[in-house]
């Protein structure tokens, strides 16, 4: 396929991405998730062919208003992109970072960028039957949609507690959300008779961000466990509590590292030692020039606290995605919450590129409503 095919189909996923924001149809959604893996399977070229989520096939669960289930689930434990837009901000191609992890039918969320809602329904995935969620660190674009998610939940029945975790800030974040929903809660109970109090139902946990890999929650499904990464530098670091992680899921059926965003890191590659799939940031290497060339002709704003300072120290390049995988010896690279160029989708070629010079195992350009 060549570049004027890409670009239509581009254009056609685009126009279904906006009819499936005002859709009422799931069967919108599903055209939508067959057309985005279309396209990514057409862009990626990668051995492995990435499923869409919410198909006609089998499919992990049901979404909608949250209160039905599905009638059949995929055994086995799959990674059902929401969201793979990197950094604060609104477009009509990718919603902002978000993860599922679907072990026997079981979702688990981890971080919740705006998009994050809207996305589960399009992937066929019962919000209700989320009963963990996992933040990586606390930035808005991770975060955005868990108030939308929180509140929509509470107002389709559910009464059954919700745990959180993430680094410092996790809990109170959790209890902000809890205010925030109190005159709805209040105009609810009296009005339609509504028993359960949200705040009842959420209970957000903080974690430690430690060196090495930590334990923060196991079940009878999955095993989940966190280490420390490099997204806030020690300048930083020592001006405040919170901090940035990346996750870990073990299943019976296979092993899932969410880097969230980070520079390289050698707790991140401990922490994805013999992983079956690393899902991991990557910042094109032209977007981190970009923001280099502005500190060098801005000295000031390269020794003080500043957004072209944070963006390049705390994100990977291409390079340095391609040596924790290597480091790491993991089976599947799958390249999420991508910073490029603002408005516009990275170029598969150059990324690849620059992956392989470290790593020469599979790698998956990771697209909203991608199933692996």
């Amino acid at each position: 396929m060549n570049g004027e095919q890409r670009a239509s189909r581009r254009k056609i996923l685009q126009g279904a991405i906006g009819l499936a924001a005002v859709a009422s149809t799931t069967i919108i959604s599903r055209a939508l998730a067959q057309q985005a893996a279309q396209q990514s399977g057409a862009q990626q070229g990668a051995a492995r062919q990435a499923a869409p989520a919410g198909g006609n096939g089998n499919r992990p669960a049901r979404g909608g208003n949250g209160n039905n289930s599905s009638d059949r689930v995929l055994p086995g434990t799959q990674v059902v992109l929401l969201g793979t837009r990197a950094g604060p901000g609104v477009d009509l191609k990718r919603a902002e970072t978000a993860t599922i992890i679907m072990v026997d039918g079981t979702p688990y969320l981890v971080d919740c960028g705006y998009g994050a809602v809207r996305n589960l329904v399009a992937a066929d995935i019962s919000a209700s039957k989320i009963n963990q969620i996992f933040f990586t660190h606390l930035h808005n674009d991770h975060t955005a949609d868990l108030p939308a998610l929180l509140t929509l939940q509470w107002t389709s029945g559910r009464t059954k507690p919700i745990d959180l975790y993430g680094p410092y800030g996790t809990a109170d974040m959790v209890r902000a959300i809890v205010d925030y929903c109190k005159a709805d809660v209040g105009i609810r109970t009296v009005d339609e008779g509504r028993k359960t109090n949200p705040a009842d139902l959420y209970h957000g946990h903080d974690i430690e961000a430690t060196a090495t890999p930590l334990q923060i929650f196991k079940d009878e499904r999955v095993t989940v466990s966190t280490a420390e990464n490099t997204h806030y530098p020690e300048h930083s670091r020592s001006q405040m509590p919170y901090r940035s992680v990346g996750v870990r899921f073990d299943t019976k059926t296979r092993s899932v590292v969410i880097s969230g965003d980070t520079n390289y890191s050698s707790n991140l590659v401990q922490l994805a030692k013999d992983a079956d799939v690393f899902v991991c940031e990557i910042m094109e290497q032209s977007t981190r020039d970009r923001w280099l060339a502005q500190l060098k002709a801005n000295p000031d704003l390269a020794n003080h606290a500043s957004v072209g300072r944070h963006v390049s120290e705390t994100h990977s390049t291409p390079e340095d995605v391609g040596r924790m995988a290597a480091e790491a010896k993991v089976k599947l690279v799958v390249l999420n919450h991508q910073l490029t160029s603002a408005g516009t989708s990275a170029p598969l070629a150059p990324l690849l590129q620059a992956v392989r010079k470290y790593y020469s195992g599979e790698v998956i350009l990771g697209q909203d409503l991608m199933m692996i």
